[in-house]
């Protein structure tokens, strides 16, 4: 079974429900049909109060609909919004304005548990999802970063006769970040990992050094985010500095860094900049014939999802089924965000 027909599997055993807020997108509805059809999530329209003509065909689905508008807890999300906007000086009237809003009022849903994730950015720019996401959602606990990774569906390369998939992160997010930032980044697609692909994760930091072959700011900057995470998760396999032939490739790992638990049996790979990693993931993309998945938001106290603009209705599915499995499994989730957090 492949990696994303595995993840729909998993999902459809874990049904969550997941709100879209972009039903007057076609390609959404094609991919909530697909969706409540095969079961793999259970669908929730949050509907466009400013397009009006869209309900019909979104209603025609026949699945939980929501008119942020009209809906009787739209006070509630408007008291959210000025909460969690209040040392920005939005007054109440301005909140109940963007509580109409679908994306804002389908991130509150999730915020207060009436939804386990959302799925947006078919339609909406990157920074619009995050926004909307950390404003209405927050931060995991212990994360101050929000960041991203794809996942990478790659040929056989380490002997066996099966794909393998591989986390960058981040590619898509964090421009330059520091120890601070990059012990989150890594530990956040670690845990990701676990839920998403089902395996242990082996978290290599890379650099163009490995174990001091070479020296230089970045090459401190990936030593000392090892130790940090460590600090943080003594229990997660974490090695670093590798080059990226160190962390892949067992003869060249057991050669530049013997006795590594990382060497040559990488799976997650954490790039000092957002140049490096997207640079890489799009040449493996490109020149491996890679399928990345992608981008995953990661860091968030509950999933809230980033799709590409020119995604079609299989991406969405897709990222739909990876968001339910971000979910955890019922009885896992995160206390509901209140005013006092």
């Amino acid at each position: 079974m492949s990696f994303l027909a595995a993840v729909r599997a998993r999902a459809q055993a874990n049904r969550r429900t997941i709100v879209f807020p972009e039903s007057a997108d076609q390609r959404t509805l094609d991919a909530v049909r697909l969706l409540a059809a095969e079961q793999v999530v259970d669908p929730v329209l949050v509907l466009d109060p400013a397009q009006p003509a869209s309900h019909a065909a979104a209603r025609a689905l026949g699945l939980p609909c929501i008119d942020p508008a009209a809906d009787d807890r739209h006070e509630q999300a408007a008291e959210a919004i000025a909460f969690a906007r209040q040392r920005k000086g939005m007054t109440i009237e301005e909140a109940r304005r963007l509580a109409a809003t679908p994306l804002l009022f389908a991130d509150w849903l999730v915020s207060v548990g009436a939804a386990d994730g959302c799925v947006a950015g078919a339609v909406h720019t990157t920074a619009d999802v995050l926004r909307a996401a950390i404003w209405m959602v927050g931060r995991g606990e212990g994360v101050r970063t929000v960041s991203s990774a794809f996942y990478m569906v790659v040929p056989p390369f380490r002997g066996g006769t099966e794909s393998e998939v591989l986390t960058f992160t981040d590619c898509a997010v964090v421009p330059y970040p520091g120890r601070d930032q990059l012990a989150d980044i890594a530990i956040a697609a670690a845990a990701d990992r676990r839920r998403i692909v089902g395996d242990e994760p082996r978290v290599a930091l890379l650099s163009f050094s490995t174990k001091g072959s070479g020296t230089g700011s970045s090459v401190e900057l990936m030593r000392s985010t090892v130790e940090e995470i460590r600090r943080r998760m003594p229990e997660l396999v974490v090695d670093g500095e590798l080059q990226g032939d160190a962390a892949l490739a067992s003869a060249v790992g057991d050669r530049k860094a013997p006795g590594s638990p990382v060497a040559g049996r990488a799976n997650v790979l954490v790039f000092p900049t957002l140049d490096a990693g997207n640079i890489a993931y799009k040449l493996v993309q490109r020149l491996a014939g890679a399928s990345a998945v992608g981008p995953i938001i990661q860091g968030l106290r509950r999933p809230c999802s980033d799709l590409s603009r020119g995604a079609v209705p299989d991406d969405i599915i897709n990222v739909a089924a990876i968001t339910a499995l971000q979910a955890g499994s019922p009885g896992q989730e995160p206390k509901p965000q209140g005013k006092a957090q």
